[in-house]
């Protein structure tokens, strides 16, 4: 697809991640916006109205800690930005909390650290979590974890952390809301003649360096970090569009299919990606083994694997690692992310579903690997 289709294709997107920045979200002083983040949350009730699943990433924890506690500048050792955070965080939530709830709308908060996303079990979980919100009519909020990461688990912006999620939740567009209405040919603060582009196909050295060097002020914590998260949405197969926070109206024209701001190309369909990860990303971990019935559910009707059609397991595997599945013939029909381990399989194995509680004594999932974390080979 080219630039405008894609922009057209917009329209049809589901399934959001939307990343708000705390200089959309503050005050120079530090402190909360409040006409403005009632702005924001009446944009994305909009957007859920219309029938949209959408998650919040969102700054502004530090920024709040730092208002309430009456700091004059921003923190710069670890430990007090934490201190910031833990009281920040509170605030923001109950602010989000207060105002969705004027249009009818659930939050929860989710806070992650990048050992969250890296460690197997743990990814998993944080799916599944969050695919149980949205089905639930819940809108997500997410933040990093402030609070306790150290240095060597923190994913260390919230612009990366938005597109980590954007992965995690197999988004339909990624969507960075900042104080820059896009990328410039060079920084408008201090070039009269700098324009927007509107499309960027694909981030090259010569994209980069229009970011800025790490030691100016405009991309310190800026459009350096938004590059780098188009990068890594853009090679899940997300598109990616960065745009104006503070302009009424701006998520609902991109949703339009509005030229807005700047539109990244994913560099491949978001099912290509997904496909490519699960099909020769990491390595098998073991291998499960179905009958006839259970193929045709998975080949034929795009069905999730349940414990009834597994005849066995092959090697020794904890829940979140990928596996092989094996179909009656001996081949591999399918590869996916297990629910449970090699040993918990094994003893759910030819059963029904309503009987896992019964033999393993809890029940985690219904499904042995869920249709959206498997992918049909061949």
């Amino acid at each position: 697809m080219n630039a405008s289709e894609y922009r057209q294709g917009l329209k049809n997107s589901h399934r959001l991640v939307v990343k708000v920045g705390t200089s959309t979200l503050t005050h120079p002083t530090g402190k909360l916006n409040l006409e403005r983040l009632e702005r924001v949350v009446r944009e994305l009730a909009d957007q859920v109205n219309a029938g949209r699943q959408v998650i919040l990433v969102t700054s502004g924890a530090v920024g709040a800690g730092m208002g309430r506690l009456g700091l004059k500048e921003k923190p710069r050792t670890l430990p007090e930005k934490q201190a910031a955070a833990a009281v920040g965080q509170g605030i923001l939530m109950h602010m989000y909390e207060k105002l969705f709830a004027e249009y009818g709308i659930i939050v929860a908060q989710v806070l992650l650290t990048r050992d969250d996303l890296a460690d197997r079990r743990r990814y998993l979980n944080a799916r599944h979590t969050l695919s149980t919100l949205l089905r639930f009519g819940v809108l997500p909020i997410i933040n990093e974890n402030d609070t306790v990461a150290v240095e060597e688990i923190r994913v260390g912006d919230n612009d990366t952390l938005s597109a980590l999620v954007a992965g995690l939740v197999d988004a339909d567009v990624l969507i960075l809301l900042t104080d820059s209405e896009g990328l410039y040919t060079s920084d408008p603060q201090t070039c009269s003649e700098a324009k927007l582009i509107p499309v960027v196909e694909e981030i090259t050295p010569e994209i980069e360096a229009l970011a800025g060097g790490s030691g100016s002020t405009w991309s310190t914590g800026g459009m350096v970090t938004k590059i780098q998260a188009a990068r890594l949405a853009t090679s899940f197969g997300i598109p990616v569009v960065i745009a104006s926070g503070l302009l009424p109206g701006n998520l609902a024209a991109i949703l339009r299919g509005e030229e807005v701001g700047t539109l990244f190309l994913p560099r491949e369909h978001r099912a290509q990606a997904r496909k490519r990860w699960l099909a020769y990303g990491p390595a098998v971990q073991g291998k499960i083994l179905v009958d006839a019935g259970a193929e045709r559910a998975l080949v034929r009707n795009g069905k999730s694997l349940l414990p009834s059609g597994i005849v066995g397991v092959e090697g020794e595997f904890e829940q979140g690692s990928l596996v092989s599945i094996i179909g009656p013939k001996g081949q591999e029909i399918a590869r996916g992310i297990a629910n449970y381990s090699a040993e918990e399989i094994r003893r759910i194995q030819g059963k029904k579903t309503s009987e896992i509680t019964f033999v393993l004594g809890y029940k985690d999932y219904d499904e042995v690997v869920h249709r959206d974390n498997l992918i049909i080979l061949g």
